[in-house]
């Protein structure tokens, strides 16, 4: 099954032809596409564009680039929508949430707390989380042993292999985009290569992290099969196996996406 686990559907540079995005995906094999909220603000286009398109799942979460534009009254309204969405089948994780020690000027203490605070809620919830990771892996991990939530993806991976271990160890699936389609990335790719075949989902982030086809273009769901054949070119497998595979690994990490399904993770 080929699952999306990654999608910014709901960003403006889709305005103009989401239907039309949605179908072409749609007709080349993504079965499922999850929607992660960045904040406030768009907590409520998740939830209603997921729930108005077949195939699309949702998750709720604070984004860290967003945190410092954020407020304590910004994580009670998360928990009060988590808590009055718990019963809807489409909402399948908190996210995107984490650490993002990359982007120069933003407040670690206030990222840190932001991220505690919502991984508490996931446990809370009994929800997977959707993570943001970028130079700060073992702050983050550091964060999971102690607050335990349960399960998620590390999205966008781009960590060492003690590391990805580390991640597998909790029990955590590691996300895979456009980024390993650049030959360059010769870290990525190893990682794609080398570690077990429980590790790995797919993801675009679109419209953002577009793979090497794309130039500058903006990044689609409709992307995620060409991606898919990338990854089992890498891995030595049958396109099928590669969608089969992380498909199952997909629905794993989020068991609330394999309940929609009907599949058994």
């Amino acid at each position: 099954m080929l699952i999306d686990t990654h999608c910014h559907l709901d960003a403006a540079e889709f305005d103009a032809d989401r239907a039309q995005v949605l179908a072409a995906a749609r007709h080349d094999g993504v079965r499922w596409i999850v929607l992660p909220a960045v904040g406030a603000e768009n907590f409520e286009t998740v939830a209603r564009l997921a729930s108005s398109e077949p195939g699309c799942a949702y998750a709720l979460g604070i984004h860290p680039m967003y945190v410092d534009r954020a407020g304590d009254d910004d994580l009670r309204l998360l928990r009060e929508r988590l808590a009055a969405a718990i019963e809807d089948p489409r909402l399948v994780a908190v996210g995107e949430i984490g650490l993002d020690f990359f982007v120069p000027g933003l407040d670690r203490d206030r990222q840190e707390r932001f991220f505690a605070e919502q991984l508490s809620m996931a446990r809370e919830f009994e929800l997977p989380v959707l993570l943001h990771v970028r130079r700060a892996q073992d702050v983050t991990l550091k964060h999971l042993r102690r607050i335990r939530p349960p399960a998620g993806i590390a999205h966008a991976f781009n960590g060492s292999f003690q590391q990805a271990r580390a991640f597998l160890d909790l029990d955590f699936a590691l996300g895979f985009g456009g980024a390993m389609t650049f030959e360059r990335a010769l870290q990525i790719r190893r990682l794609v290569r080398e570690l077990p075949a429980h590790a790995h989902v797919l993801e675009t982030d679109a419209p953002d992290i577009a793979p090497a086809w794309c130039g500058r273009a903006r990044n689609s769901p409709a992307e995620l099969p060409k991606i898919a054949e990338v990854f089992a070119g890498l891995r030595g497998v049958s396109l099928e196996d590669a969608c089969e595979q992380t498909g199952r690994n997909a629905l794993r990490v989020m068991p609330r996406l394999a309940a929609l399904t009907g599949s058994a993770a």
